[in-house]
């Protein structure tokens, strides 16, 4: 008996240490990783609001888009679930008196996306107002009694009959729908809306005045894409729709808020139309219009902002490979740093509404986006969204340092296999970054399209590069790839080959590279014009073209403004020369290229042309996959999970033992059976 109990107690005692058996992160974890979104402090500062990421469950749920909860957790990290299950909730916001959070979702029966509340101290939802059709974001007024929100009109009622009747044309850009303020008086029992008809531009946000019946709002000509980042403004209105003031900034705009006491405008802007980024800082007067930048010849981008008070203004700042907060007084110009450069990467944050409590969206190279409340410079973790990834093998990662051949320095990424071991070469996996005005920082970076974790688990080498042209160091070095499309941004790639591997730590004859946008426009440029640096290359929604991604995009003028800087019938042979298609005749690389067909921003035809070019005129391996119903981007979890195996399916076949030559991958992925084996487990 003695011996079965002391049997029984080492079993239990053992159990634990198998189960904290730490292993290699999955691709299918990759893809179904939680995350918080957004986080929203309460006014008097006692708990944050904040949206969790729920991403589906391949193979088990139906297709379709992640689900996004409602929690709540106090300040000291006791969340409690409000809005659970199959939901999408957005726009979170409280209430002035801390008593609800409201949000926008599509619930029960509803047709299209409303506007609800949820009672802190317990009790169900409430539906506060429902449109005709999805409600985009909404603001409410000091009293809370009146409402504005952003929609677009009624759909006409015939339009799915005659739909049915196969009327089915489509005009282009002409028949773009606009996006109205409609505004709500909810003190009455028989809630109506009313547009607001003296707006006639596209609005594409809104921000109730502090005390006064006026509104702030950022509104375009039209509803097109290229128009929010070339023509956008922020305008003054009163609540019937007349404008009363418009603050002259030029090129792309970020958020803008009241200050408390309404006198100013804080705006997110541009240097000039020229600006790859909204990054600058600006204070603008609310009465008179007066724009001062209050941050001038930033080295970073300011990322999001918040008043403490009537006369001082918190930003967070990116600067290269991490972070920084911290609050300028208006009335003396000093600057009060909050949260030092280098302790962390933060993607939003929030305060109280007496600018005392701040909380803060961060990840950090062992878990995603989590909530984080910010004091005295220091950081706490309020959430925990994926215990599990205690058990998962993390590898080293660290923010690195390099010099291009012209002397430029640049910076970004690099993540250690898991088990390095000194002396030896690993193969190499480039993970470029799109835009170019975007950048890398020292943060959780996993995604179905960066499976770090998995790669590093499993022998590669990764480097995330910062390459001219990126954000995070300041407008001139945001400018630096202008008009050179696929010139010293993209030796900067090889640069960085030449560093790691003086510096002993990849072998540089196994080298693949992938990216999306931008970043698969790198990707299929290393496949062809540079293709004797690189083993294996996967593209993702990528540019081959730049004569017909000019002619085929939704953001031409932004191509002008802050890329080529050159119309193509400016330069013809340049924007040819500057094309992988130009090149495939050095294409040497087997490429994988994979593209959303509903990409309205780099046309699926990008994709077909590299791919028919190289088939044609060369022998070397190529594969083509389209995602229907895909645009720029995976947003599916099944879609994603698909294009993490392709994608390291390609690097193994290409970066691992023997070269393989012209021989290629199966491009069969045995989804069904993973299926049945999902179907028998549960």
């Amino acid at each position: 008996m003695n011996r079965l109990i002391t049997g029984g107690l080492c079993l239990l005692l053992l159990a634990p240490a198998f189960a904290a058996k730490k292993h290699v992160m999955t691709l299918k974890e990759t893809v179904t990783t939680q995350y918080v979104g957004t986080s929203k402090v309460s006014p008097d500062g006692s708990k944050t609001a904040y949206t969790l990421v729920i991403p589906r469950e391949p193979y088990q749920s139906d297709d379709g888009g992640h689900y996004v909860e409602l929690h709540i957790t106090d300040n000291n990290g006791k969340s409690r679930p409000y809005i659970t299950g199959e939901v999408n909730v957005s726009s979170i916001a409280w209430s002035h008196n801390n008593q609800y959070v409201y949000y926008l979702a599509k619930r029960n029966d509803d047709k299209f996306k409303s506007l609800y509340r949820i009672p802190v101290d317990g009790g169900e939802s409430q539906k506060v107002f429902e449109h005709t059709n999805n409600i985009a974001s909404f603001s409410l007024n000091h009293t809370g009694e009146s409402l504005l929100y952003i929609a677009k009109p009624k759909k006409d009622k015939h339009e799915k009959k005659l739909k049915k009747k196969g009327f089915k044309a489509e005009v282009y850009e002409e028949d773009a729908e606009f996006s109205r303020v409609y505004r709500v008086d909810l003190t009455k029992d028989k809630k109506t809306s009313e547009v607001l008809k003296n707006i006639d531009e596209n609005v594409l946000s809104i921000e109730h005045h502090p005390s006064r019946d006026l509104f702030l709002a950022r509104v375009t000509p039209t509803p097109h894409i290229d128009d929010n980042y070339t023509r956008s403004q922020y305008k003054v209105f009163k609540t019937n729709g007349v404008a009363t003031q418009s603050f002259k900034t030029e090129g792309k705009l970020g958020a803008a808020h009241w200050s408390p006491d309404g006198q100013y405008v804080a705006i997110i802007g541009a240097e000039n139309k020229n600006d790859p980024a909204a990054g600058r800082l600006f204070v603008a007067n609310s009465r008179t219009g007066k724009l001062d930048e209050v941050l001038k010849n930033y080295q970073g981008h300011v990322k999001d902002i918040a008043w403490t008070s009537d006369y001082q203004l918190t930003y967070l700042g990116h600067i290269g490979t991490s972070s920084e907060v911290a609050t300028i007084n208006l009335d003396s110009g000093k600057v009060e740093n909050l949260l030092p450069l280098g302790q962390a990467a933060l993607s939003s944050f929030d305060v109280d509404s007496n600018g005392n409590n701040m909380v803060a969206t961060m990840g950090t190279p062992q878990h995603p986006r989590e909530v984080y409340s910010v004091s005295d410079g220091k950081l706490k973790r309020l959430t925990n969204s994926n215990s599990w990834l205690e058990d998962i093998k993390m590898p080293k990662q660290v923010s690195m340092t390099y010099q291009a051949r012209d002397g430029l320095s640049l910076d970004g990424i690099f993540v250690y296999p898991v088990n390095y071991k000194k002396g030896k070469r690993y193969p190499l996996i480039m993970m470029v970054h799109g835009g170019p005005e975007s950048h890398i920082s020292n943060e959780w970076l996993d995604r179905y399209s960066y499976p770090i974790k998995h790669a590093t688990g499993n022998g590669f080498a990764v480097f995330l590069p910062n390459y001219r042209g990126s954000t995070g160091k300041g407008v001139e070095f945001s400018k630096k790839g202008q008009a050179d499309y696929a010139g010293a941004e993209f030796n900067d790639l090889v640069d960085a080959i030449t560093h790691l591997s003086n510096e002993g730590l990849i072998d540089k004859e196994r080298v693949g590279i992938t990216g999306g946008s931008y970043g698969g426009y790198a990707s299929a440029w290393a496949a062809t014009a540079l293709s004797e640096h690189f083993a294996a290359s996967v593209m993702f929604v990528g540019i081959s073209n730049q004569l017909s991604k000019f002619g085929t995009t939704d953001i031409p003028v932004e191509m002008y403004n802050v890329h080529a800087r050159n119309y193509p019938w400016d330069k013809w042979q340049w924007m040819l020369e500057r094309s992988p298609i130009y090149h495939t005749g050095k294409a040497k690389t087997p490429i994988l290229i994979m593209h959303g067909k509903n990409d309205t921003r780099v046309h699926p035809a990008q994709s077909m042309e590299l791919y028919r070019y190289i088939k044609t005129r060369t022998e070397t391996p190529v594969r083509l996959v389209y995602y229907p119903g895909e645009g720029h981007g995976n947003r599916r979890a099944a879609a994603q999970l698909d294009y993490a195996q392709r994608l390291m399916r390609w690097m193994n076949f290409y970066l691992k033992g023997k070269k393989k030559g012209n021989k290629i991958p199966p491009f069969e992925l045995d989804h069904a059976k993973q299926l049945e084996d999902d179907k028998e487990d549960k």
